[in-house]
């Protein structure tokens, strides 16, 4: 067992005797934010001491008191207005490391209590070309489905294509009258988008357009023939594309359950909250309204316009018949809740759309109260140019990805190229490829997510600072240690030898400990910068260690130990770039 779950265990078996009427899971211990204070504390008296309007300090005292922990902590002491620290023994240090750090997954205990995850990411529109904007949403949602199975979660991903809709039309009118066949052929997402900006201007200003796109979508929604064999082509057509572009970004999916996937149950999803009392009729339209149960500031049917409180209503179908977003959502949410019974449903998604999730989830709840999934939507800021502005192109387009990874492997093939010109060029390209990827995917990771940040190739490819190039590069130094130490760099590390005495190991040992604390709250939260954060500091702990405590130098009993800090170390590294999504490299 991990030295912090050991401590809380008792520190949680002590507070129920002393403390009745506290819930224990309160007394949960992290990593002291001081490390001259202690290695882990625990703060949760203020909060009881307040609850009973007495001062923090004796009950601090009182609990500490309580506590036998001499097998695993040279000292525990009460510091400020209560805080209990911990500070930990050399020799648990050790025999934590030694027991808990092999397997194929070190220093992590598996999930005590595991969940079912559903993750909504990525979520393209057939017939458009994946842009910039659709990075976050795709190396997020991957990411934290990498790190909740990692922590021992049941994670499916779905994929919820744009499948579906109005535009739909405007492309079955581009396809059988404008279509260049030649040009489908060479780039068929390119002449897709061609067809769809050509009768979209046209029918801006020519009504007879613009009603032959809706007798085209009628004919699709109706299932003629002929236009569900051209709708199914499209789709087929833009796949090729989201294949080429997640095989790239290594991103692999459980499900792809587009938008056309959830059309004959919307009829019923409509139905169902109109019987309810959850919608109802307005102007023709069917709404979702506020039913007053919350105050007006976080009611999402309310909107405040020059000091009063207006109607702000959800529409889960047109006044014309048609469905909408609302309706295919509220259709999607029902099949998952059905389908998967999970404990979490994560929509990844710009922030943008913060008012919509939050109708949709209060809209669903009313309608189906029994249910207790926690529907989240984890939002996100935009990526804007080194101007501050929008990321887009020269001439004020947005920025295709495949453009995009293609400009970032030609960079980082150049960086290649000019620090080792001898290696052969497809060991070049390799290496270009992984720097590529995982630059691009870090640098989208590391920022706080609800952040908006700057798109820079100069740091996002650079070798010193916190990138996925100086992690790549310090998983790099690893491997060149363990095959100039003559060991076998892909096997696990044998701790047998651990011996722990200098700061720099007591310091890298600390942290190896946290590393499971780490992920529960990147998943938890889901920041996965909080992850990216730790890596560094892995590194940074690394090479200071390296500095200081010579490896392949140090006599024998030293060399051993080191070479397996070292290595477990790099385990820990590689398994924490791969939950980010990012591969390594043994040499660079």
């Amino acid at each position: 067992m991990l030295p912090h779950r050991a401590i809380e265990e008792r520190l949680q078996a002590s507070a129920s005797r002393l403390f009745a009427e506290a819930d224990p899971a309160l007394f949960s211990v992290r990593p002291c934010p001081d490390a001259r204070h202690g290695d882990y504390q625990v703060s949760a008296i203020m909060a009881l001491a307040k609850a009973r309007k007495t001062a923090p300090r004796p009950l601090a005292e009182q609990l500490k008191n309580s506590l036998d922990l001499s097998d695993l902590c040279e000292a525990v002491e009460v510091a400020g207005a209560g805080f209990i620290n911990f500070r930990l023994r050399k020799e648990t240090f050790t025999s934590a490391l030694q027991t808990e750090g092999s397997g194929p997954r070190p220093l992590l205990e598996a999930a005590r209590h595991p969940q079912t995850l559903v993750i909504d990411f990525s979520s393209p529109n057939v017939a458009k070309p994946m842009h910039v904007g659709h990075i976050r949403s795709t190396v997020l949602g991957d990411c934290l489905a990498r790190l909740n199975r990692l922590i021992g979660h049941r994670v499916i991903t779905d994929n919820h294509l744009g499948d579906w809709g109005t535009q739909f039309g405007k492309l079955l009118v581009g396809w059988k009258q404008y279509l260049d066949p030649s040009a489908l052929k060479t780039n068929p997402i390119a002449e897709l988008e061609r067809l769809y900006k050509l009768v979209n201007q046209a029918s801006e200003s020519q009504p007879e357009v613009l009603e032959a796109a809706r007798r085209e979508l009628v004919a699709l929604q109706q299932g003629q023939p002929e236009n569900l064999a051209i709708w199914r082509e499209m789709i087929r057509l833009s796949q090729d594309q989201f294949d080429r572009v997640y095989g790239r970004l290594g991103i692999q999916f459980d499900h792809t359950l587009g938008e056309s996937f959830y059309n004959p149950q919307l009829q019923g999803v409509v139905n169902q909250m109109l019987e309810r009392g959850v919608a109802r009729q307005s102007d023709g339209a069917v709404c979702v309204f506020s039913d007053g149960t919350c105050p007006p500031k976080d009611d999402p049917f309310l909107i405040q316009r020059d000091g009063e409180w207006l109607p702000n209503p959800f529409l889960v179908r047109k006044s014309d018949g048609a469905s909408n977003y609302a309706t295919t959502d509220l259709a999607t949410l029902d099949y998952r809740q059905r389908t998967w019974s999970p404990h979490r449903i994560l929509y990844v998604t710009d922030g943008r759309q913060q008012l919509h999730f939050r109708q949709l989830f209060a809209a669903f709840r009313r309608w189906q109260p029994a249910h207790r999934t926690r529907l989240e939507h984890i939002w996100f800021g935009s990526i804007l140019a080194e101007d501050g502005k929008p990321f887009k192109t020269r001439s004020g387009e947005t920025v295709r990805l495949e453009d995009l990874l293609d400009e970032a492997e030609e960079r980082a093939l150049a960086v290649v190229t000019a620090k080792n010109p001898e290696w052969t060029e497809s060991d070049r390209r390799h290496i270009a490829r992984v720097v590529a990827i995982g630059a691009i995917k870090y640098a989208d990771l590391l920022p706080n997510r609800q952040s908006d940040y700057l798109f820079s190739w100069d740091k996002m490819l650079a070798l010193n600072g916190n990138t996925a190039v100086y992690l790549l590069y310090a998983c790099a130094r690893i491997h060149s240690l363990l095959r100039k130490s003559g060991a076998t760099p892909g096997a696990e590390a044998s701790l047998e030898a651990l011996r722990l005495e200098a700061p720099e190991e007591i310091a890298l040992a600390r942290l190896l400990l946290n590393y499971g604390l780490v992920l529960e709250a990147a998943a938890e939260e889901c920041r996965p910068n909080y992850l990216c954060n730790y890596l560094y500091e892995l590194a940074g702990l690394l090479a200071r260690f390296w500095e200081n405590c010579p490896v392949l130098k140090a006599a024998e009993t030293e060399r051993h130990s080191r070479l397996a800090l070292s290595r477990l170390s790099g385990q820990v590294l590689k398994q924490g770039l791969e939950t980010l999504g990012i591969s390594t490299l043994d040499h660079m």
